[in-house]
């Protein structure tokens, strides 16, 4: 079997200089972001906004056809007078 070919360089010692454990890193880094807690909505709310938006969504709609089939018909309120 073939050697390896030697390499013009030195080998790097990860091991811990003179103290136990990891090597502390000696870059200084900003510390990091808070972290925003995110406001939790209670689902019942939101269906109770949902449905009243839907219902009232829906009764404009059902007042804009009656006015546009009222004007198209030729009816108008000031056709009646009111006597007192």
């Amino acid at each position: 079997m073939a050697s390896p070919l030697q390499t013009g360089k030195k080998s790097v010692n990860l091991a811990p200089s003179g103290a136990p454990g990891p090597r502390v890193s000696k870059i200084r880094r900003d510390p990091p972001p808070a972290v925003k807690e995110l406001a939790v909505r209670d689902p019942d709310e939101r269906d109770q906004r949902d449905v009243v938006i839907g219902v009232v969504a829906f009764a404009l709609a059902i007042f804009v056809i009656l006015l546009s089939v009222a004007a198209y018909s030729g009816w108008s309120p000031r056709a009646y007078v009111v006597q007192m």
